[in-house]
């Protein structure tokens, strides 16, 4: 019998992950020797509602993979003649077959926490080629930053205290569980309870016991006797399967029979009641006991409001595990009952073109005064007061940068070939942290926060006017 396949996408069929009109375009393109050189820029509108007021950068190592990897298979070149009709030229499928990107790309690093309409992503290429490219930055983009920026928002709420990641089961899908995985370590989580994503990604991976363990035993201390023996070294033990008061006892019992063989309990968790409550109760049971060193730890669709909310009341809790809320980006506050689409509004818009070695500045107008962009290759500068975060300044590419400033896009590839030496993750996470550190604590509150300053320089809003003024009379 065959083996069976998962029918899921694999690395060689990458070069599919488009929409078709990226391919119908690159084709009318390419019939009419269609060769300007033209710049699109990624970037995010608005943050969501619920979501603060910074986003944190992430999903740039796989989207620079996508495009200087990506190649049209004989396979996949074959379907697509069979499945398009007459749509595609046995020349446009060479094109794609030969395919090998020799543009630009400046981006901001991973881990940068950014905000609304500056430029997170520039790439500068053949129109054929930059199109191709959009419907995977926009699927990578969006949903690692959003993830990243929602667990940053955990970790802040967690005040050092330790986050993990535990949303697989809940993810929109198996690659979304890993990179969801990876966005979170990105923005401060400790670990993730997917094993995968510590093989593929040397994400730290962490686990307690499940509630099945607990039943399928005749009682509660036999379920946790086996653990314990199991692994002495590591104990934690679930203590809410029936009544947790008893369980955090039963926890106590276990814990002397560990010191016996020369270990310690090393926590307890809880996932579901009444956390703040709950929490200083079993903390009064175990320090009775002498298990001070014993660590709680918490989960039950967490997210930083909950948890923001939890150690204001003064909980005694060491660590949180946020599942749902953080892998799906959640855009709700659970302390309102309000929320809208979990979702990152990222957009791909061209910007610039260069026809006949002229720079041409390109604007998309709409009624929808918000979906206006704004034209020209661009960078951004952070500028810096007393080491935090001051505002920042869109300006054209090749405009003055401000005083005590420093661009936010760095070189990528350039003529094609890549520059930039991408950190290993555990680097990025250490870079975000130390980048939100700068950002003033008003703009990381839970609730409220203030909206961080992005001023467009006076050259970039004189040209914006300008196109807008002469768009009328097309």
């Amino acid at each position: 019998m065959e083996k069976r396949r998962s029918k899921l996408v694999y690395e060689n069929e990458l070069a599919l992950f488009l929409d078709y009109y990226e391919l119908t375009g690159g084709k009318a393109d390419f019939d009419h020797k269609n060769t300007d050189m033209i710049t699109e820029t990624f970037f995010v509108r608005k943050i969501p509602k619920n979501l603060g007021s910074y986003m944190v950068a992430a999903g740039l190592e796989q989207v620079i993979d996508f495009i200087s990897n990506y190649k049209l298979s004989k396979e996949d070149r074959k379907w697509l003649k069979k499945t398009s009709g007459n749509d595609l030229s046995k020349e446009f499928l060479d094109y794609l077959e030969n395919f090998k990107f020799k543009g630009e790309i400046y981006a901001v690093p991973e881990g940068t926490p950014i905000f609304p309409n500056e430029p997170i992503l520039s790439i500068t290429g053949p129109s054929i080629d930059v199109q191709l490219f959009e419907t995977y930055i926009l699927n990578v983009m969006n949903f690692q930053t959003l993830v990243a920026t929602k667990a940053s928002r955990v970790v802040n709420a967690a005040r050092g205290k330790t986050v993990l990641e535990f949303g697989a089961r809940r993810a929109h899908g198996r690659d979304a569980a890993i990179l969801g995985s990876r966005a979170s370590y990105i923005a401060g989580s400790t670990g993730s309870a997917l094993v995968l994503a510590g093989k593929k990604l040397g994400i730290p991976y962490i686990g307690t016991m499940p509630h099945k363990f607990v039943q399928e035993r005749d009682s509660e201390l036999k379920a946790f006797r086996e653990y314990a023996e199991s692994f002495p070294h590591n104990t934690i033990l679930l203590i809410d399967t029936y009544d947790t008061i008893r369980g955090a006892k039963n926890a106590c019992t276990i814990g002397k029979e560990l010191r016996e063989k020369g270990f310690d309990l090393k926590g307890v968790r809880l996932d579901s009641g009444d956390l703040a409550e709950l929490s200083k109760i079993v903390r009064e049971i175990l320090d009775a006991e002498g298990f001070k060193q014993t660590k709680i730890m918490v989960s039950s669709d967490l997210d930083e409001y909950k948890i923001d909310e939890l150690l204001s009341k003064n909980a005694p809790i060491d660590g949180f595990g946020v599942g749902t809320r953080l892998i799906t980006g959640a855009n709700y506050n659970s302390s309102t009952k309000q929320g809208e689409v979990s979702a990152l509004g990222g957009v791909y818009k061209l910007v610039e073109i260069v026809k006949n070695g002229e720079t041409i500045p390109k604007i998309k107008i709409s009624e929808d005064t918000e979906k206006t962009t704004v034209p020209g290759k661009k960078q951004v500068y952070r500028t810096f007061k007393d080491n935090l975060f001051a505002g920042d300044e869109i300006v054209l590419w090749d405009e003055n940068p401000p005083k005590n400033s420093r661009p936010l896009l760095v070189g990528i590839i350039k003529k094609g070939r890549v520059v930039y030496e991408f950190p290993k993750l555990s680097d990025v996470r250490r870079y975000c942290l130390e980048e939100i550190l700068k950002l003033p604590e008003k703009y990381k509150r839970v609730a409220d926060p203030e909206t961080y300053t992005v001023k467009i320089s006076d050259k970039l809003r004189e040209l914006q006017q300008e196109l807008i003024r002469k768009s009328k009379n097309q």
